[in-house]
C-alpha cells in the first residue's frame, strides 16, 4: 500500500473511533460495553496514528497518538497514556515543536506522580533540546512553567544529577535570554554549588558562578557585588579565576560609568579565553546600562 492509500486508511480508523468514543459516552454506551468500546477505540488510534507516520504525515499522527493518550486517562491506565503523550510527541517534533513541548510535559507530569522519576527526568531533557534546536523564537513561545523546578527535582530524586544539571543550565540560558534573571540566577549557583562540592566537577564550578553574576549585574551592581563576594567566600578558588578577576574589573568600571574601561577589561579576557554567545550577550546588556554604544566594540 502506498502512502496515499495508508493516509486514507488512517483517516478511516480514525473517525469510526471518533464514532465509538461518542458511542460509549452515551447514556446506553454507559451500560452496554463503554469500556471495551474505549478499548477498541484507542487501538484504532494507535493503529491510525502509526499509518500516518509510514505516511510521513506526521502532525495527523501526534493528533491520534494524543487522542489515544488522552483515552487512556479517562480508562485510568496512566502508564500508557504517558507512552502515547511520548510518541504524539516523538511526531509532533517533525511539524510543530510548540505541540510536542505540550505532548512531553503532560508525559513529565504524569511519570512524576507515579514517581518515576528517572524517565520523567529523561523527558525534561527532551523538551529544553526542542527550545534549543527547534525553538529559535523564543521570545515567541516562552518557557514551560515547570521548566526551572522540574528537571531538578526529578532528577536529583532519582540521583540523576548529571542529567539534572545539563537540563537545568539549558532552561538557565533561555531564562536569562528572556531576561527571567532570577530563575537564571537560582539555577546557576545551584549548580555551582553542586560542582564546588563535587571532586571532578569542581573547575567548573567557577563558570556557573560566573553567568550568575553576569545575571546579577543585569539586574543591579550591587546585587553583581554582593554576589561575588558571596561566591568567593563560599567557594575560596573563585577568587583566582579569571572570571571572578573580570566582574570586579567591570563592577569598577560601571561604577566610574567608563565605557572605555569595561571595553578594554572584555576584550583583554576574550583574547584569552573567548567568550560564548550568551556571554556576549549578557555583558552588551550591562554595557548598556552605562552608555549606549556600537556592539562591535566589544568583539
Amino acid at each position: 500500500m502506498d502512502g496515499s492509500g495508508r493516509e486514507r486508511e488512517a483517516w478511516a480508523l480514525t473517525a469510526e473511533a471518533d464514532k465509538k468514543m461518542k458511542t460509549s459516552g452515551s447514556l446506553f454506551g454507559t451500560f452496554f460495553g463503554s469500556s471495551s468500546k474505549a478499548e477498541e477505540a484507542c487501538d484504532m488510534y494507535v493503529r491510525a496514528a502509526n499509518m500516518f507516520k509510514m505516511a510521513k504525515n506526521w502532525h495527523a499522527a501526534g493528533d491520534a497518538f494524543r487522542k489515544a493518550a488522552k483515552l487512556r486517562l479517562r480508562m485510568q491506565s496512566k502508564h500508557d497514556a504517558a507512552v502515547h503523550f511520548i510518541d504524539a510527541g516523538n511526531a509532533y517534533k517533525k511539524t510543530d515543536p510548540q505541540e510536542a513541548i505540550q505532548c512531553l510535559t503532560r508525559a513529565i507530569d504524569i511519570y512524576t506522580d507515579m514517581g518515576r522519576f528517572t524517565i520523567a527526568a529523561k523527558h525534561h531533557i527532551s523538551v529544553a533540546e526542542i527550545y534549543e534546536s527547534e525553538l529559535v523564537d523564543i521570545d515567541k513561545y516562552g518557557l514551560p512553567c515547570n521548566s526551572v523546578t522540574g528537571p531538578c527535582e526529578c532528577c536529583i530524586l532519582s540521583f540523576f544529577c548529571s542529567a539534572a544539571n545539563k537540563c537545568l543550565l539549558k532552561v538557565a540560558t533561555y531564562a536569562a535570554q528572556l531576561e527571567q534573571y532570577q530563575k537564571a540566577i537560582e539555577i546557576y549557583e545551584q549548580v555551582g554549588t553542586y560542582c564546588m562540592d563535587t571532586t571532578l566537577l569542581k573547575y567548573g564550578a567557577k563558570d556557573h558562578f560566573f553567568r550568575a553574576a553576569l545575571c546579577h549585574f543585569c539586574v543591579d551592581m550591587l546585587n553583581a557585588k554582593l554576589a561575588v563576594q558571596r561566591y568567593e567566600e563560599m567557594f575560596p578558588a573563585f577568587s583566582d579565576a579569571r572570571e571572578c578577576k573580570l566582574i570586579k574589573k567591570l563592577l569598577d568600571a560601571h561604577e566610574e560609568q567608563d565605557v572605555a574601561a569595561y571595553t578594554d577589561a572584555v576584550k583583554e579576557f576574550d583574547s584569552i579565553t573567548r567568550l560564548d554567545q550568551w556571554q556576549t550577550t549578557m555583558l552588551l546588556r550591562i554595557k548598556k546600562t552605562i552608555k549606549e554604544e556600537d556592539e562591535s566594540d566589544l568583539r
